[in-house]
Parts: C-alpha cells; sequence; structure tokens
C-alpha cells in the first residue's frame, strides 16, 4: 500500500474542509427534506406498483415453502464452497472460482479483486448472493407478467446498488487512492456530490462529463450547414457540399424529440451526418425545439404535420425535387411510420425510400421500459405534466440511465464521489446530459396510444389530422437497422414492426446498442452486422439463416440506396437564404444548470 501524500498542506485540509462544512449544512438539509417528501409520497402511492408487486411475490414464495428451503439450502452450498476455495487460496493454492463476474462487468476488474483473498471473496459472496437473490425471485410461479417484470427490474437495482463496488471500505481501489491521497478523495468525492445535489436544484443528478469541455459547433456538431427554414416545432438544418456531385434525391434525416440531434454528428470521425454528406447525399437535418409549458398543447399530430410534414415540404422546396430520401432515428422512425401512412392516405408519393434507425412500430415487447409504462404509471406522469406542461427532460434521462445502473449511475458513483475524481469529458456523454423536454399532450398521446394499447400496427386505430393510420398501405421501400443489445427498441420487437409495412423491407442487425450501435462508422471497424436476403415471418427465423459480416452496417445502407438513387445526379448544392448557422439556436438551448 502507498504511504499517504504530504502534498496538502494541513492548512489546506483545514480550509477544504470547512469549504465543504459550509457548503454541504444547506445543501444537504434541503436534499434530505426532498428525499423525505418524495419517499414519503411514493410509498403512500406505490406509483409503480412495485410494493404491490414484492407483497405478492412474497405471498406466492409463503405457498411453497419447499422451494424456499431449497433456495436457502442452495446458497448454503455455495457458500461453504466459496468458504472451502477461500481457506485453500490463503494457504497459497490454487483454486477455480465460485462465481464469476459476468463477461463485460466492469466492476470488478482490478486486480485485487482477484489477486487479494479478501477482496476476492467479497466479490463472490456478493456474486453468490446476487445469483441466488435473481433465481429465488425469478422462480415464483403463478405471477403475473407484469409483477413479475417489476420484481425483476427492481430487484436487479437493489442487487447492482449493494455490490461492495460500490463502498469505499470495500472497494481496493478506493482504498488504495484514500491511502495515497491522505484521505483528500473522499473530501474531494463530496465536495462533487454536494456541487451535483447543488446542480440539480435539490435533486442528485450525478456528473457523466465535464459539460465545460464541450460547445457546439466548436467541437460537437462541427459539420459546416446552414439553418434554411424553422417553425415553433423545428429548425431544418442544410449541409455544405462536400462533393462536386450529389443525388438528385435530397436525404432528411428525423432524429427523435427525445434527445438532440447531434448524436449523428457528434465527432468528425463519427459522424453519420458528415459521412452521408461524403457519400454525396445532400443532407438535410431536423433540430427539435426544447420545448417550454407554451407549447403544452402540441400533440402528436403537429409533430406530424408541422414536424415531418413541414421538413419534407421545406427538402423539396429548397432543390427544387419532388421525390426525397428520409430517415428516422428512433422516437423519429415511430413519427416516420406515421407520415408515411398518411401520405400513403393522401396518395403523396413524395417519399422515395424510408430508412428506419431502431424505431418501434410495433410495442408489444418494448424491453424494460415497459415497468415504467402502465395505466397507473402514466396517469400520475400525465398528472405532474400537466401541472408543468411538459415532461422535464432529466426525469426521461434518469429513467434510460437506470436501464443501465451499473455503466450510467454506479459507475460515476465511483469515479466522482469516492475516487474523487472529475469526469473524464466525452462527447457521447455530454450529448446524453443535454436533455430535452416533452410537451404534455404529445407525450401521453405517445405513452397511451402506442406503449399502452399498442394501436399504431392496427390499421384505422389512430387517426393523426384528420387520417386513419394504416402501415399496411405504405408501399415505400424501407431498410431497418436494428442492434443486438439495444434494451430501449430490442430487435426482435423492431422487427415485428416491419412486418407491419406494405413494401419490400431489408432487415439488418447491428452490434451493439441502441447508440454504439447506430454510432459506427466504417474506419472504426468495430462490432459487426447481420443481413439475411429472406424476410421470415419469426425474428429467430431471420437470425437463424442470417450472415454476419464484421464492421460497420452503413457501406450495406448506402449500397442499397444507391441501387434506389441511380446514377442521377446533379451539381451539389449550397444551402441559401439561411437564417442562422448549423447547429441553429434551437439546439443551443441546454436545461441543465451550470
Amino acid at each position: 500500500m502507498a504511504e499517504p501524500s504530504d502534498s496538502v498542506s494541513r492548512e489546506e485540509r483545514a480550509r477544504i474542509l470547512h469549504e465543504v462544512a459550509e457548503r454541504s449544512s444547506h445543501i444537504l438539509k434541503e436534499f434530505g427534506q426532498k428525499q423525505f417528501e418524495q419517499a414519503l409520497s411514493s410509498a403512500v402511492k406505490d406509483e409503480l406498483g412495485v410494493a404491490r408487486a414484492y407483497m405478492d411475490l412474497w405471498s406466492r414464495t409463503l405457498m411453497d415453502p419447499s422451494a424456499l428451503a431449497a433456495a436457502s439450502i442452495n446458497y448454503w452450498v455455495d457458500s461453504m464452497r466459496l468458504w472451502h476455495s477461500t481457506w485453500m487460496k490463503m494457504a497459497g493454492q490454487e483454486t477455480q472460482p465460485v462465481a464469476e463476474p459476468a463477461k463485460g462487468d466492469a466492476r470488478f476488474k482490478d486486480a485485487d479483486w482477484s489477486g487479494n483473498f479478501v477482496f476476492d471473496y467479497l466479490k463472490q459472496s456478493y456474486l453468490i448472493a446476487a445469483r441466488h437473490i435473481h433465481h429465488a425471485v425469478g422462480g415464483v410461479e403463478g405471477l403475473p407478467e407484469e409483477s413479475q417484470k417489476k420484481i425483476a427490474f427492481f430487484t436487479r437495482q437493489y442487487v447492482d446498488a449493494l455490490a461492495p463496488s460500490n463502498f469505499a471500505a470495500t472497494n481496493p481501489q478506493v482504498l488504495r487512492e484514500t491511502l495515497a491521497s491522505g484521505g483528500q478523495n473522499l473530501i474531494k468525492g463530496l465536495n462533487n456530490l454536494l456541487a451535483d445535489i447543488e446542480k440539480g436544484e435539490g435533486q442528485l443528478r450525478i456528473s457523466m462529463t465535464d459539460e465545460a469541455a464541450f460547445q457546439l459547433g466548436k467541437n460537437v456538431a462541427t459539420t459546416p450547414g446552414k439553418v434554411v427554414f424553422q417553425n415553433a416545432l423545428l429548425q431544418l438544418i442544410q449541409y455544405q457540399p462536400a462533393t462536386s456531385q450529389a443525388y438528385r434525391r435530397p436525404l432528411l434525416i428525423i432524429p427523435p424529440w427525445i434527445n438532440k440531434y447531434y448524436i449523428l454528428d457528434l465527432r468528425p470521425a463519427n459522424s453519420f451526418i458528415k459521412w452521408a454528406v461524403e457519400q454525396g447525399h445532400t443532407v438535410f437535418v431536423v433540430s427539435w425545439v426544447n420545448p417550454d409549458a407554451k407549447l403544452a398543447q402540441k400533440g402528436f399530430d403537429d409533430y406530424l404535420t408541422e414536424g415531418a410534414l413541414a421538413s419534407m415540404d421545406a427538402v423539396l422546396k429548397a432543390t427544387g425535387e419532388d421525390k426525397l430520401n428520409v430517415i428516422g432515428y428512433c422516437l423519429g422512425g415511430t413519427l416516420l411510420g406515421t407520415a408515411l401512412a398518411w401520405l400513403a392516405a393522401k396518395g403523396d408519393a413524395r417519399v422515395a425510400s424510408a430508412t428506419f434507425f431502431v424505431s418501434l412500430l410495433d410495442f408489444s415487447q418494448p424491453g424494460e421500459l415497459g415497468v415504467f409504462i402502465d395505466e397507473a404509471q402514466v396517469a400520475n406522469l400525465e398528472r405532474r405534466m400537466n401541472e408543468r406542461g411538459y415532461l422535464e427532460g432529466s426525469e426521461m434521462a434518469s429513467t434510460f440511465n437506470m436501464l443501465r445502473s451499473n455503466d450510467l449511475v454506479w459507475s460515476f458513483v465511483i469515479n466522482n464521489y469516492l475516487m474523487g475524481k472529475d469526469p473524464f469529458p466525452f462527447d457521447l456523454l455530454y450529448w446524453n446530459s443535454d436533455s430535452t423536454r416533452m410537451p404534455a399532450r404529445m407525450h401521453s398521446f405517445y405513452l397511451r396510444n402506442m406503449y399502452l394499447k399498442n394501436q399504431l400496427g392496427v390499421p384505422g386505430a389512430i387517426e393523426l389530422a384528420g387520417v386513419p393510420i394504416d402501415l399496411s398501405k405504405v408501399k415505400v421501400p424501407a431498410y431497418f437497422i436494428s442492434t443486438a443489445e439495444d434494451h430501449i427498441a430490442p430487435w426482435k420487437t423492431t422487427y415485428k414492426g416491419s412486418k407491419y409495412l406494405g413494401g419490400p423491407v431489408r432487415f439488418v442487425l447491428g452490434g451493439s446498442g441502441h447508440i454504439a450501435g447506430i454510432v459506427n462508422p466504417p474506419a472504426a471497424k468495430k462490432y459487426q452486422f447481420w443481413t439475411n436476403e429472406s424476410y421470415p415471418a419469426a425474428a429467430d427465423a431471420w437470425l437463424e439463416s442470417a450472415t454476419r459480416h464484421p464492421g460497420s452496417w452503413w457501406e450495406d445502407w448506402q449500397r442499397w440506396m444507391d441501387a434506389r438513387n441511380g446514377s442521377d445526379k446533379v451539381p451539389a448544392r449550397i444551402p441559401s437564404d439561411a437564417i442562422e448557422d448549423a447547429p441553429g439556436s434551437y439546439a443551443r438551448v441546454h436545461l441543465r444548470k451550470k
């Protein structure tokens, strides 16, 4: 172990401690009061239905005491095996671990978790307990499916929170740093914690990156372009060409309004927008407004008419063309599907091809997000949204972070609060923290009609702007890219949704998840993707006969586009009638307090 550092004087330590004490007194008082009020309210209302689910679990567990006894015996046997293995390791003998972390679990990568028998014992004890807890709650028969999903999800949150890596006294890396710095890491960590509570105005908003390190238009969202159209809901950006000739048909990208568009333009090296421009596309992208209470009554039909359709009109007007290609990302893809059905009902053939990035058209199996969506929770969310006129972006971000709590919560707790380090400047996490709001009326419609009722795939069940939506009437050639590890839009569900369309579909499965699997440039040579020239009814059947390819799906998409665009090229188009430079003022609205 390292000796304590003397780099910080006693006077400096005293000053820091005094400063922390002064800051913490009122901040923690306010934080504690808010947490108490929220905990009391949640306990009384049980808004998530968690208490009811666990009461049902416990009652059914007691009805089968033999299963409970067997689970206890199995846990005892594994614990004894670990105890024996630890004694052998202490005696210098080689032993096989009783429990090992799952592949990709970064919590126990420090060498001492395996090399030091004390920390190895702590690690394996935790993993054994976690395994048996998950098995116990997952093996109870007779529980409703909704209760099973809630119990599995919140049990995982509980188990993840109790990992020995999350505590200073049981994390070898934190202990080494504490000894080496004379405890300065813990003082700095407390300061970081207080700053995050202060920034969250009484709520804990964990800093994931150094937000001061990034500036839109300078080191993120840097592809040159101009805002050429805007209305109350969006700004439309047209990008400067990078080739002398361009495809005749322009390309419009509709991103989700849950996040900002520049996930597709983070850095030059991984910018899909820049890459598409370099392939010869005249690229336009929608930059959605960050709404406030004034836009509370904007509904899904407004996002259709003033969003998707208005941006298509603007693109065709700017280029003088009568057809365009359109990409929809996530919720933007859901909107694109409704727009295509709306246009089909009107006999409007302006869209030549449609591409769906990890987009749900079917919501029957929405993955773990479904844990947060039932009648009681939607009604409660509607009540809160109606009070303000919108859903606060940080609330949605917190929900998404819980889906990957070890990576997006606890890793930062360790780094920021226990190790006392500042978060690393990371463009993706800056984008993730740049949260956006959603209008109350729109979000309520989306949750109820799509997630709760799953009506988008039912012909005529949803009516938008006076038109019944029927996806089967969409004959436009479609390219679906989904990702194997997507926890927001599970690929088997996106596959099922692709079957709702009435035209030819190419379905492609990429590696990784909702973001990394999409933002995967060919030059990175990362991950892989699967293709299949057949298109069977079931997703499993598609994968069984699919062909695996190394690297990025981007070039496969470009070949598919080439086959539909043909060789017809025009002189590259320079943005005209510019309102302002990209990324535009809508994207620059940052809701996080700095």
